[in-house]
């Protein structure tokens, strides 16, 4: 059995590259939830929950 000895690392330019898009999608993802659970509640309970 024989070993590839000129096994290719990933280069830390793509691994940056790949870490950006991974956190602008997460981002993404994130800001849209947010959005949708903001949208879920009625008005007035948002205001409610500024006064104690």
């Amino acid at each position: 059995m024989e070993r590839k000895t000129g096994s290719q690392k990933p280069k830390p330019q793509d691994r940056d590259t790949r870490l950006k898009a991974a956190l602008k999608a997460n981002l993404a993802r994130r800001k849209q939830q947010a959005k949708a659970r903001g949208a879920a509640k009625p008005a007035s309970e948002q205001s409610s929950e500024k006064d104690p």
